[in-house]
């Protein structure tokens, strides 16, 4: 992703070339760990995906390495986690101290699945944007991403 500016920038918030164009937004949808079920994650990307977004959906069973690794690869404007299994504290961390140490701390990430309200502080207190609790519906999401990347 291109930067436009650093300054004033807050977690959660993208300020990119793209923002500012007509090109459509990128998100790379992700499943780590050891989750086997992604019916929910691929009704959200189907849902970006009709909402006019690029898509990238990884597949089951990725590590956080090849997440950010699609992430970069792809020139995602947002990552978005789906977390079933508990091991969401490990793996949003492992995602996030990964993109800073390659130099990509402006790609937004949020997430959902099973994730205890208690949780929900300390995952933004590491940088994660947003996360969705049971019940979230797609447009709430939609809507949401949309915002997230915002143009100054």
């Amino acid at each position: 992703m291109v930067c436009a500016t650093r300054e004033g920038w807050r977690p959660g918030e993208v300020t990119s070339l793209r923002a500012m164009s007509d090109s459509p937004l990128r998100v790379v949808v992700a499943k780590p760990g050891l989750d086997g079920h992604d019916r929910g994650a691929k009704v959200v990307a189907r849902a970006l995906r009709d909402a006019g977004m690029e898509v990238v959906y990884t597949g089951l069973h990725q590590t956080p390495e090849q997440i950010v690794e699609a992430a970069i690869q792809e020139d995602a404007d947002l990552v978005g986690l789906s977390v079933l299994s508990g091991a969401h504290m490990t793996l949003f961390a492992k995602v996030m101290e990964l993109l800073a140490a390659r130099d990509a701390s402006d790609i937004v990430v949020f997430g959902g699945g099973i994730i205890p309200e208690a949780d929900i502080p300390e995952l933004e207190k590491i940088g994660v944007a947003k996360v969705f609790t049971p019940g979230a519906t797609t447009t709430e999401i939609v809507e949401w991403v949309r915002g997230a990347v915002t143009a100054d």
